[in-house]
């Protein structure tokens, strides 16, 4: 029997110029995801600051991974840092892993 919850990474480049970049070049994200509803439970990514991963968390935990274009729209109107088109880039990439998932497909890992 299939476990309800499953994780889900997503990784995206860094702009050049950013202490992030300087630690990690890609950010990542990881969540953990009711597996038949797609509602995000808990979520984590790599940005440097305590007050940044924490606001991801705020944004993240509780939506729905099968709307991930209402968690681009929150993070175009809120999110003024470097980071934002990795962040949403990444949370792209973690939306189709999880169709996959759903699907029963393998996934293979993004370079």
């Amino acid at each position: 029997m299939a476990s309800k919850k499953i994780f889900i990474s997503g990784y995206a480049k860094l702009p050049k110029g950013i202490t992030a970049t300087e630690l990690y070049s890609v950010i990542a994200v990881g969540l953990l995801v009711n597996r038949s509803t797609g509602e995000i439970l808990e979520g984590d990514c790599s940005l440097v600051t305590a007050t940044a991963k924490n606001f991801f968390r705020n944004i993240v935990i509780g939506e729905n991974l099968n709307n991930v274009e209402s968690m681009e729209k929150i993070l175009n109107e809120s999110y003024f840092g470097s980071a934002r088109k990795a962040i949403i880039s990444a949370l792209k990439t973690c939306h189709e892993k999880y169709k996959q998932a759903i699907e029963g497909v393998e996934t293979e890992e993004i370079e």
